[in-house]
């Protein structure tokens, strides 16, 4: 655990100047192997514009943006949480992007980040939450502690960053 390491909401008033550290954690995490929506070779065009339209959405209370930043601000890991959900979903959001730099990882900043998105998705009085995982990988470990429910696979369903295909394994966790 590093007890050095703050979790917070990032605010919609200062999201912008967070899409160039953002890049890099993602950029970070898709070339040590994450899949995460991207292909390598990521170019730093790419993670940026992903992160400007994420940001565009904290703007207009689509999401929430939690980082992982250590005593100097520099972003370890990150996560989202999905607010906007279909009229019949009121209660619901979608958890994404778990990121965390392969430098800072196993010091259970993952582990915090998930209890921050349970406490920011109670907030949003949200109550059931769902995710999705490649099949197989450390993230599947982290989510089952964290009290996180699985679903089931589907085979084949995205492919790895390399362009090899991989499973990907449904979650969810009912907030109590």
């Amino acid at each position: 655990m590093d007890d050095n390491t703050n979790i917070r909401a990032v605010r919609p008033d200062e999201v912008a100047a967070y899409i160039d550290p953002l890049a890099d954690v993602l950029i970070d995490c898709v070339e040590g192997g994450a899949s995460v929506s991207f292909m390598l070779a990521i170019s730093r065009e790419t993670a940026v514009q992903f992160w400007a339209d994420v940001a565009r959405s904290v703007m207009r209370d689509e999401r929430t943006v939690l980082v992982a930043e250590d005593a100097k601000g520099r972003v370890l890991g990150t996560v989202q949480l999905i607010i906007a959900q279909p009229e019949n979903q009121p209660h619901r959001a979608d958890v994404a992007k778990m990121l965390v730099r392969r430098d800072a990882r196993r010091r259970g900043i993952a582990a915090r980040l998930m209890q921050a998105v349970d406490e920011s998705a109670r907030s949003a009085g949200k109550s059931v939450l769902v995710l999705d995982t490649v099949t197989g990988g450390d993230a599947e470990r982290l989510y089952h502690r964290a009290g996180w429910e699985r679903v089931g696979s589907v085979p084949n369903y995205a492919l790895m960053p390399d362009g090899t295909s991989c499973g990907t394994t449904f979650f969810h966790k009912q907030l109590r």
